[in-house]
């Protein structure tokens, strides 16, 4: 690995209490089941040696849950600390005065932009009870068109052109920088990233699956994403 290359590890959420439930979540703000409890700890051993310079994670419970899980099996010494620039008290009340202590910890920057596609009136509903209220052809367009929003709620090209834009803004720069850079996000928000870096068509990335738990590293080289193996990522490190 050059000196100039940095690596970039996603993951998706573990299986939250609606997953199991087979509902819409959405934005709606639920915790991990114990399975996807046990699914964020086995993502997290898998990247354990792998030094992280920055965490990404939403606002959503979940994913945030999932991103300390994940870092409490790691090897490294920081602690993951949550920065709030968004709240005045938090930002300043939380602040770390020892800078001794400063450099034993992880930026963990939330943001809305790495939510979860917004499933708007759908939210809460069983997915077999929504396909007896509208028809399993409709549910199916809202769920895996790319261009067709579910009722009030947005499509995966409107969650895409939020998503997007904050990953070329904001994470982009860590990565020239050569930092190592984890984000722990949603199934949708993650394929927005994915169909980014891989350049997938509309209709290619309608048959890209996003597993729970399962960590998914690229290595970022003077403008040039690859995907790796997440085992032999880390292997570097060891």
């Amino acid at each position: 690995m050059s000196k100039k290359t940095s690596l970039l590890v996603m993951m998706r959420h573990g299986q939250s209490e609606w997953n199991k439930n087979n509902l819409f979540t959405g934005w709606v703000d639920i915790g991990l089941s114990p399975k996807g409890v046990k699914e964020a700890i086995s993502g997290g051993q898998r990247i354990k040696n792998i030094p992280f310079d920055v965490i990404y994670v939403s606002t959503l419970m979940r994913a945030q849950m999932t991103a300390f899980l994940a870092m409490s099996e790691h090897t490294a010494t920081k602690t993951p600390v949550i920065i709030h620039p968004e709240n005045a008290k938090l930002a300043s009340w939380g602040k770390i005065y020892s800078e001794e202590t400063k450099k034993n910890c992880t930026p963990v920057i939330s943001a809305w932009e790495l939510n979860e596609r917004y499933y708007g009136e759908l939210q809460g509903m069983n997915k077999d009870a929504a396909r007896k209220e509208y028809g399993k052809d409709q549910v199916k367009i809202w769920r895996r068109s790319f261009d067709t929003p579910p009722p009030n709620g947005e499509s995966l090209e409107m969650t895409a052109k939020r998503v997007i834009p904050y990953f070329q803004e904001n994470v982009m720069q860590h990565l020239e920088a050569q930092e190592n850079v984890f984000i722990s996000a949603h199934g949708n928000s993650l394929r927005a990233i994915l169909m980014h870096l891989d350049q997938l068509s509309k209709e290619e990335v309608l048959h890209l699956e996003v597993p729970t738990g399962e960590p998914i590293c690229y290595s970022y080289d003077q403008g040039h994403f690859t995907k790796e193996d997440v085992d032999e990522c880390q292997k570097r490190y060891i």
